[in-house]
């Protein structure tokens, strides 16, 4: 299997301003992900998975350790090149969708292209194709506001794939949604991992670590358990 992501004794340890006092978030943690999986993230808050999730999506950089994305070593990389690599490598999923409001669903979904300077028509096929992808054809040119949370949110998955992302990162994807509304979008999870996807999720709902075939659990900074579901779990 092929090795996508590799974290080596990886340390964050944030400082509290005016107040001298250093909080460690990740203690030192190795931990590999192949293509393909699908992984929860667990913990409960102040564990360390959102410093986590944020250092995989190249948001923050380690304090100490190795981070390699692909064959990337992008632990002590500039901004620039953090910003390039998380364009081209990482799509994000977040629990208040983030998607820019004065915008069409269609124009959100071709704003990462137009950054990596992909031609107009190349860039409205891609979005159109996604649009359809995750079933959005007749919202294409709705605005955000006029979406419910459940069309939003396809339409921020649909802009996570827009550059072929190495890994997806989603952030407590349904944590917004009713009960029926992330049943549907944990379906659509499901179908991008059934493709082949490698999906790692932020999750305190059983109900979602459920679906995935591996489930980390942090507590204090460290990882704890680590478990992959057998065949025919």
């Amino acid at each position: 299997m092929s090795i996508v992501v590799c974290v080596e004794k990886l340390v964050k340890v944030y400082g509290k301003p005016g107040q001298g006092v250093l909080v460690h978030a990740l203690r030192g943690i190795d931990i590999e992900f192949v293509r393909g999986e699908s992984v929860a993230i667990c913990g409960a808050s102040g564990s360390g998975k959102s410093t986590l999730l944020n250092l995989l999506g190249c948001l923050d950089r380690p304090s100490s350790g190795r981070y390699l994305l692909g064959e990337v070593d992008v632990s002590q990389l500039t901004d620039d090149a953090l910003s390039e690599i998380r364009s081209r490598y990482v799509g994000f999923v977040f629990q208040n969708f983030n998607l820019i409001q004065q915008l069409t669903v269609q124009e959100n979904l071709e704003v990462p292209l137009f950054y990596q300077g992909v031609p107009a028509a190349a860039r409205r096929r891609k979005a159109r194709e996604l649009v359809a992808r995750v079933g959005l054809e007749e919202r294409s040119h709705h605005r955000p506001m006029e979406l419910s949370g459940g069309q939003q949110q396809r339409a921020a998955i649909a802009r996570a794939l827009i550059n072929d992302p190495l890994i997806i990162l989603a952030d407590e994807p349904t944590g917004n949604l009713d009960t029926a509304t992330g049943e549907m979008i944990l379906e659509l999870f499901d179908r991008l991992h059934d493709q082949g996807r490698t999906i790692i999720m932020v999750t305190h709902d059983p109900n979602v670590s459920r679906r995935c075939n591996r489930t980390i659990t942090l507590r204090d900074g460290l990882i704890v358990s680590d478990e992959r579901k057998t065949q025919g779990q």
